[in-house]
């Protein structure tokens, strides 16, 4: 599998927030004073208590949403100050993997991890020895033509990230990725993340799951009440 392509200094980082701020129509700022800088080829743990903000932090990543203030800047990108067409490119540079997998169950295991592709304007018979070669490197490569109904919990899972890389994406998303899987399988698929993470890919991942935070040597973004802590990578302690 390639490494993702590079087009930005190595000094630019790939997220930028300065004093950002959101909040929900005139209800109170969810998130307010986030100020984070993301290098390229990291990789961060986000974490915090139910309700503190960890979706809607996502949300802006993957620009869903902007800010209500502040200045939130995407691979050297102003997000207030672009325009839609700029989004949509910026977007395609984002990878996101969601909590409920948001898989299509009338499309196969590989027409699902097909459609970042298709979505951008690539013709399939182009794209398919590609997507074929990462769904055998995800452990998918005996389940091509399955569909999602007929998956495990650890499969959708599998499948849910390979879409989610398929484009080579510069910045991966994962939302409780491990939420729905046994302790045994969410180590594999951290080091699955790993793997992406050394070939260049900026990666954040939301979780509740502290025993892998604790596993795994990488910082941890930390929200509590909308504010968030940089917490140093903690000692591994893997087996």
């Amino acid at each position: 599998m390639a490494p993702p392509e590079s087009s930005h200094s190595p000094a630019q980082p790939v997220v930028e927030f300065e004093r950002v701020g959101l909040r929900y129509g005139v209800g109170p700022e969810v998130l307010r004073d986030l100020d984070l800088r993301l290098p390229p080829g990291s990789f961060h743990f986000l974490t915090g208590s139910s309700g503190a903000g960890k979706s809607s932090l996502l949300s802006l990543l993957y620009l869903a949403r902007k800010p209500s203030r502040g200045r939130l800047m995407i691979f050297g990108e102003d997000v207030a100050k672009a325009d839609r067409g700029t989004l949509t490119l910026l977007r395609r540079r984002v990878g996101v993997v969601f909590q409920d997998f948001r898989l299509f169950d009338h499309l196969s295991v590989v027409d699902n991890a097909a459609l970042p592709l298709r979505i951008a304007g690539r013709e399939p018979q182009e794209s398919r020895a590609n997507v074929v070669e990462l769904l055998e490197w995800v452990g998918l490569g005996s389940l091509l033509e399955a569909r999602p109904p007929t998956l495990s919990g650890g499969q959708k899972q599998r499948l849910a990230i390979a879409r989610a890389v398929v484009t080579r994406p510069r910045l991966l998303l994962a939302d409780e990725p491990t939420g729905n899987v046994d302790d045994q399988l969410a180590v594999r698929l951290l080091y699955l993340f790993e793997s992406l993470h050394r070939m260049g890919t900026t990666v954040v991942i939301a979780t509740h799951n502290m025993s892998l935070v604790e596993r795994f040597a990488y910082p941890e973004l930390r929200l509590e009440d909308g504010q968030l802590a940089r917490l140093p990578a903690r000692a591994a302690r893997r087996l």
